[in-house]
């Protein structure tokens, strides 16, 4: 049996892989107990990787190393991908207030992490390993750990960062969660009348797509063009269906009007009290259930690659007259087509038409959720090799004597939000399946949160004998819960932004499934993920570059 010990305890690539598949499936096991209704999930997988490294398992450094670095740039790049197009869908008005509230949040985390910096004591890299450990933000560690090993610091002192963010962490989770709490009782939270409040702004909100039957009663239009009516409009509008003459089509711009037609337009709700000024008074008819209609609708899934690098406007087979695109739903935004769209995989497009048309548009479109079910390897890992390049140019700033590079989780992650956005255009295609993605992301974070528990279990009964871990939670209970009272404030009585709007922001802020999957509790419906989608990506890079930053400026 010696065969076995030895197998277990000398190093190998044979015992590191065991031992990482140990570290990872008893953490997601242990992830799955909930206490007060939260998990903290995967990491779980920290905690059992510093207990296996306290036990005094070790491994072989240079394939451990390699192992957490490649696994944080899986997770970031997937993480990317992911909600990439939901980012740049949402950049409006709304999404640019939430995004500053979330910077704030990141400033006076940063703020807070200085002040406690002078007066503890502490080096400044215990200190952003607490501070990434209150936020419960992993690529920010493994930003810092990064920065660390460009200064040429000791093995001791990314162990320390290491063993700071991971007894912070836990407590940044319920950190988070208790601010919510305080904040509904703060404000007397009601949660049906936020759900009707909610319920009643959707209905009205001035950008929804909606589709009415107006009634052509403008005699100047009459005789003219379809096109005639887009031209004079500053946004794109969709005819999805036109009755004139006894007849129900699916008009072109070439069609000309006739006095009394009944057009059915696919339009954002602001845009319908202009048209009813060009047009006419909403029409009683509905053209969608006509009987003497031969035109029927169907979603269609993008997924023939060979149409996603061309506008709408430039593939001839989208301008017959027997079909027309009345929605585009990407990423969870509805839009109305129009010419200068690109489409990209996985976008679903409604069409009106005849039966005809609607199967010829059919073939040319895919709609084969099977193409989509296969990723396609080699485009992810070009961009993962753009990623790291791009992170790893070095950016001088005065007064630091070591340049400032985005790293190895700052570039592969800014370089994957852009791709999932204009990749299509270079003809690189990155769509994957969200279960695909998932798969990739997950597999990426247990091997980055299991390589920094490995190494760092020895240094925790030392921490804790010292008085130093009460300390270092005391200190993360500040910098987590402050920031995000402070800012939750100023966001509900300030920016009018709803209680479920709040949550979505703090989960966002603080970059934290487990938060935001208690705000979805709480909140009944789906409006916190929104918010968490919208400001996620900028706050994640920021946490990365700000852990970079603090190190660099006061090591």
């Amino acid at each position: 049996m010696n065969w076995i010990v030895n197998l277990l305890t000398q190093e190998s690539i044979a015992q590191t892989i065991i031992i990482f598949g140990l570290v990872i499936a008893l953490g997601i096991w242990l992830g799955r107990i909930k206490l007060f209704g939260i998990s903290l999930g995967v990491t779980w997988v920290l905690f059992v990787g510093i207990f296996f490294s306290f036990m005094g398992i070790t491994l072989n450094h240079e394939l451990q190393d390699f192992l957490k670095e490649f696994g944080l740039v899986l997770f970031v790049y997937t993480l990317g991908l992911q909600v990439g197009p939901g980012f740049f869908a949402s950049l409006n008005k709304n999404a640019l207030v939430s995004n500053y509230l979330a910077i704030l949040i990141v400033g006076l985390g940063v703020v807070t992490t200085f002040l406690l910096f002078t007066l503890s004591g502490n080096p400044i890299s215990v200190m952003t390993g607490i501070m990434s450990g209150a936020v419960t933000n992993t690529p920010g560690l493994g930003a810092a750990q990064t920065t660390l090993t460009n200064m040429h610091s000791t093995v001791a002192d990314n162990s320390m960062v290491t063993l700071a963010y991971a007894v912070a962490y836990p407590f940044g989770v319920f950190g988070i969660i208790i601010a919510m709490l305080v904040l509904k009782r703060l404000f007397r939270i009601d949660i049906q009348k936020e759900t009707d409040k909610h319920e009643v702004a959707a209905n009205n909100r001035a950008d929804k797509v909606i589709s009415k039957h107006l009634k052509l009663e403008n005699q100047q239009l009459v005789g003219s063009t379809i096109h005639t009516i887009f031209d004079m409009l500053p946004t794109p509008i969709v005819v999805s269906r036109m009755y004139q003459n006894g007849k129900i089509s699916t008009p072109t711009l070439q069609d000309t009007l006739s006095d009394g037609a009944v057009l059915l337009i696919v339009a954002p709700q602001y845009l319908f009290d202009k048209l009813h000024l060009l047009i006419g008074s909403e029409s009683t008819m509905d053209l969608k259930t006509a009987l003497d209609s031969n035109l029927v609708s169907n979603r269609i899934v993008v997924t023939n690659k060979e149409i996603t690098h061309k506008r709408l406007g430039d593939i001839p087979e989208f301008n017959e007259h027997d079909f027309t695109f009345t929605r585009l739903s990407r990423a969870g935004i509805e839009m109305v087509p129009n010419g200068n769209i690109t489409l990209q995989l996985g976008d679903t497009i409604k069409v009106v038409g005849t039966k005809d048309g609607l199967n010829r548009i059919t073939g040319i479109l895919g709609n084969s959720l099977k193409r989509l079910e296969v990723p396609d390897l080699a485009p992810i890992f070009i961009g993962i090799v753009i990623g790291i390049i791009f992170g790893s140019i070095p950016f001088q700033i005065p007064n630091i004597p070591v340049p400032v590079k985005i790293g190895l989780a700052g570039g592969p992650l800014i370089v994957a939000l852009l791709l999932s956005r204009f990749g299509n255009k270079l003809y690189l295609n990155n769509y994957t399946t969200t279960s695909a993605n998932l798969m990739i992301r997950e597999l990426g974070i247990t091997l980055f949160l299991a390589s920094v528990g490995l190494s760092s279990g020895s240094k925790v009964a030392e921490a804790f004998a010292s008085g130093n871990g009460l300390i270092w939670i005391s200190l993360g209970i500040v910098i987590t819960i402050l920031p995000l009272l402070v800012v939750g404030i100023i966001a509900f009585k300030f920016c009018h932004k709803s209680f479920f709007e709040v949550c979505g922001l703090l989960a966002g802020a603080s970059t934290d499934p487990p938060a935001l999957s208690f705000a979805l509790k709480i909140a009944g419906n789906d409006i916190p993920s929104a918010t968490y989608a919208t400001v996620y990506p900028l706050t994640m890079i920021l946490r990365i570059v700000v852990a970079q930053l603090l190190i660099l400026f006061f090591s």
